[in-house]
């Protein structure tokens, strides 16, 4: 019985679905010590952020074209916004990402190890160089500028 319901519920889960990791305390220097040696682009966005659900598409196609960079989403909603936010992701095409999402109620911890500066303003971009420094990008990316960055940073 156990396995005919577990059968039933892999046929009733969506193809792709999203999946989410959580985005702790500490969560993004694990990002950059997994990517130790290696450019690494972390974006950061909202449902309620008009700008950052209109560029999400652009970075599933970024990535397509970039098969060797490093990249990762990180929502910055509410963890009771999931549902939500797993939806979104697979409506914009960027499911098959690396996605994370804030864990912790209390955002602004978690901006403060991202950016002591950052006071929530989205869209957001860290570009984290090959050697370990981070730029933080407020507002919307601009693929050319991106790709740019990457031709300096590459991949190792």
């Amino acid at each position: 019985m156990k396995r005919l319901l577990l059968a039933l519920l892999l046929l009733a889960a969506p193809a792709g679905a999203a999946e989410l990791e959580p985005f702790n305390r500490g969560s993004f220097a694990a990002l950059k010590a997994e990517a130790a040696g290696a450019p690494l682009v972390v974006h950061f966005w909202a449902l309620s952020c008009a700008p950052c659900l209109a560029e999400l598409p652009g970075w599933a196609r970024l990535a397509r074209a970039n098969p060797g960079m490093r990249l990762v989403l990180v929502n910055t909603d509410p963890p009771e916004a999931e549902p939500q936010v797993k939806r979104m992701l697979e409506r914009m095409g960027v499911a098959r990402l690396r996605n994370l999402m804030f864990a912790d109620r209390f955002a602004a911890r978690l901006r403060f190890e991202v950016d002591p500066q950052w006071q929530g303003e989205l869209p957001r971009t860290d570009l984290v160089a090959r050697n370990g420094t981070t730029r933080g990008v407020l507002g919307m990316f601009h693929r050319p500028e991106l790709e740019a960055w990457l031709r300096t940073q590459p991949a190792s």
